[in-house]
């Protein structure tokens, strides 16, 4: 009887302790699964289990469809099965979860190995290759923490109930091969690689597809821990797990005997392509695409760094490279230039050519090592100074590329100070797609992008708005004249001003010009008398329409360009001139796609008739000039013979700000249009003459090279062509060459466009003039010609 009641007794706990694990199970399922009292974080939902979204790196492709860059936080791109090699698969299955195609998550037999294990002093996790994608997939471990996730033992059993439960659903709502997909696209094999594919190209530069065994297993064998076995940082380590896992391998007949031996005998040949976001052939485009894209993004609810989207831009990598060559190029000569004309002079200078005082000291404050210091010592503290002069191992940018140099701050900030920047892009007038797009000469040492990032004085590159609004209301090319000192009278914000502009080379020949000719010569006082003419107002509305954006003032000197403008409006603002009088947008992004391909959004540029098409042509002609005319600032480009081939017609316009601080070309084709910026950071800082700082001595190379190297390239769409005939017929004269009235010796002399006044220097009292003035009434104010107009005014 006794014995009865013991195996009675001993049965019924055996059944309670079952029952009691069993009620254990069931409430910790039921209080993890619902995040009770938020003490243990939320679960993933039924439709993220179903639809889990994966981080992917966005792609940047250029007009023909090659990659130029990416935009992720995780390096991960996708691949289908069929796209990784089987050596990869089923080693991987091999080595981490050999039972994976008979559990249903959790392995329950490695599980009560654990304890065993752990016994025996050999550390080994029973994680499945589904409980790892769901740790991956929805990050149990890092996010949706509750609040006994911070206790040691106890987060432990949390994040493992977690990856328990999650696990069961996933394999309840994909098969086996999917989940195996699934995992082998997320799982992190360190050094910023996500996935298969991300690895396989970082560590052996390769498709995953073609990895060899002893390949594969370096990259199985990393993800047991992906520092400890990297190839990179531990090689050693890392042949060592690679042995390991090939001996799995063999072990579970995924390599044969002879192939287990063969590629056991094999070192670990790297070959390394880190891969950083920014490290893009074309960085600047890649920014401006990020800063194009971020409200498109947050209107249609797409992450650009996540969302896997395939952007496409209009950009051709031929002509990008040969617009970064031949930037390379010439800023390499233009450097030397300008470092040989200052010698041991530091560049800095005023209107008055006097070196500007405490230049370093007040540009310092400005540099983040500045606000730095002020944050730490606080504004005044003797140990700013103290560390701003302290030497220290400095990168240095240069043309024949980085240096190593000890510089205190301030040596380093005069040597970037006195280094010449630069922008060159190129737009179809006809499409609006931008073709290349140079911000700057090594963005890892100037993030600034001089295409749309920065504003200057563009000088004569602004006349043309002049002589188009001229043409609109009658003028033609052939319309003549004087060229001669002009002083104007004007008020401006309640204030009486006289301005007096010069020609660049300070003389006024007295000749009738054509306006063709004064354009081609970029003669300031014909583009003086002319805007006087029009009406400033009348310049802006044109300029506008075409495309400026920038806020320019209707004063007397607008056609000299002394507003500020960015090089992408400037560029764009000539396409009218090219096709027909349309302005345009210029267009980057062409087409975004989602990771499967589909279309999301398509870009074309926004076309508005702005000029008439007689005028659009006649502008055309008028740009022609500037190579055909006697002295035109175009003719610069006849030191690239390879431009002119095939009587290909080209344009252009040069454009020097005041004191040669900003030099400028618009240079037009038939299919292409290119604008070029070359300046220091400062506009204190420039050349100190003519002979060295006119635009077609510092911008126009830039084009002359690019367009010359590009009509070489055989390879290259772009070829020489002839400016389209008018659709219609031109009522107004405008073959000018035997035209009377124009005398043929004094006219023919070379005015460049590199002067443009300051404003305020301009502005003097009428106090020394004892010449008879003739006065004719303005749009604008008083006109008043000397009477002796081949001499320079005091």
């Amino acid at each position: 009887m006794k014995k009865i009641a013991q195996k009675y007794f001993t049965e019924f706990w055996k059944r309670r302790k079952l029952r009691n694990i069993s009620l254990g199970i069931l409430v910790l399922y039921l209080v993890v699964n619902h995040n009770f009292l938020w003490l243990f974080g939320n679960m993933p939902s039924v439709n993220e289990l179903k639809n889990p979204k994966l981080s992917q790196a966005s792609e940047l492709f250029d007009a023909n469809g090659q990659v130029i860059g990416k935009y992720y936080r995780e390096n991960r791109s996708s691949v289908e099965w069929h796209e990784i090699s089987p050596y990869f698969i089923n080693g991987l299955v091999a080595t981490e979860d050999v039972r994976f195609f008979e559990h249903g998550g959790i392995d329950w037999k490695a599980v009560a190995s654990i304890l065993w294990y752990s016994i025996k002093g050999d550390k080994r996790g029973a994680s499945t290759i589904t409980q790892q994608l769901a740790k991956n997939l929805f990050k149990t471990r890092k996010t949706n923490k509750g609040l006994l996730s911070y206790i040691p033992i106890i987060r432990t059993i949390v994040t493992k109930s977690k990856e328990w439960i999650v696990a069961t659903r996933l394999e309840k709502n994909y098969s086996k091969d999917h989940i195996l997909l699934l995992y082998m696209n997320t799982v992190d094999f360190g050094s910023n690689a996500f996935g298969i594919k991300a690895a396989a190209k970082t560590f052996f530069n390769k498709r995953c597809l073609y990895l060899e065994p002893e390949e594969a297993a370096v990259l199985v064998g990393l993800l047991k821990a992906t520092t400890t076995y990297s190839p990179v940082l531990h090689p050693d380590k890392s042949l060592e797990r690679r042995n390991v896992v090939l001996g799995l391998m063999k072990k579970h007949q995924v390599i044969s005997e002879s192939l287990y031996k063969k590629s056991l005998r094999r070192e670990i040949k790297l070959n390394v392509q880190f891969d950083n976001p920014s490290d893009s052939p074309v960085p600047y485009i890649r920014t401006a695409v990020a800063n194009q894209l971020s409200e498109w993004c947050s209107e249609n609810g797409y992450d650009l760094y996540a969302d896997g989207l395939k952007i496409h831009t209009s950009i051709d990598l031929r002509l990008q490279k040969h617009a970064e060559a031949a930037m390379h190029k010439h800023m390499k000569n233009l450097q030397r230039r300008f470092d040989n004309q200052w010698g041991n002079e530091n560049p800095w200078q005023d209107a008055a050519k006097q070196e500007i005082p405490n230049f370093l000291e007040q540009a310092i404050k400005g540099t983040p090592i500045y606000k730095e210091l002020v944050n730490r010592f606080g504004e005044g503290s003797d140990s700013i100074d103290f560390y701003l002069k302290k030497e220290k191992e400095c990168d240095l940018f240069t043309h024949n590329g980085t240096k190593k140099q000890l510089l205190n701050s301030y040596d380093s900030l005069a040597y970037y100070k006195k280094m010449l920047r630069c922008g060159f892009v190129t737009m179809n007038p006809n499409t609006g797609e931008v073709k290349s797009w140079v911000g700057g000469m090594d963005y890892n040492f100037f993030k600034l992008d001089h295409v749309y990032q920065s504003k200057r004085q563009p000088g004569s590159t602004f006349k043309p708005f002049v002589y188009a609004t001229a043409i609109e209301q009658g003028f033609g090319p052939c319309d003549t004249r004087i060229d001669e000192a002009i002083r104007y009278e004007y008020e401006e914000d309640g204030e009486m001003k006289v301005w007096e502009p010069r020609n660049s080379n300070r003389v006024f020949t007295g000749a009738n010009v054509t306006l063709r000719r004064a354009m081609a010569q970029s003669i300031n006082s014909i583009t003086a008398q002319l805007t006087q003419e029009v009406g400033p107002k009348n310049v802006v509305e044109t300029a506008k329409k075409c495309g400026i954006e920038s806020e320019i003032k209707p004063v007397p000197s607008i056609g000299l360009g002394t507003g500020d403008v960015s090089l992408i409006e400037l560029l764009k603002s000539y396409a009218p001139f090219m096709n027909g009088g349309q302005s345009i947008t210029p267009i980057l992004v062409t087409r975004i796609e989602g990771p499967d391909g589909k279309v999301l959004a398509t870009f074309e540029t926004k076309k508005k008739q702005v000029l008439n098409p007689e005028t659009s042509w006649l502008m055309s002609y008028m740009f022609r000039g500037t190579v055909d005319e006697y002295g035109g600032t175009s003719q610069a480009l006849f030191e690239y013979p390879g431009v002119f081939k095939n009587q290909n017609h080209i344009g252009g316009k040069t454009g020097t700000s005041n004191n040669y601080s900003d030099g400028w070309y618009m240079g037009l084709t038939t299919d292409l249009i290119g604008g070029v910026w070359v300046g220091a950071e400062d506009r204190s800082v420039h050349f100190k003459n003519s002979a060295t700082g006119e635009a077609m001595r510092t911008a126009l190379p830039m084009f002359g090279i690019f367009l010359e190297n590009v009509y070489r390239d055989q390879k290259c769409y772009l070829k020489p062509s002839k400016y389209p005939e008018p659709k219609e017929k031109i009522e107004r004269p405008h073959t000018c060459w035997t035209r009377g009235g124009i005398k043929k010796d004094t006219s023919l002399i070379n005015i460049d466009s590199s002067f443009t006044p300051d404003v305020e220097a301009e502005v003097l009292e009428d106090t020394t003039n004892k010449t008879p003035i003739k006065e004719k009434k303005g749009l604008f104010g008083r006109l008043r010609r000397d009477k002796d107009s081949t001499k320079v005014r005091p």
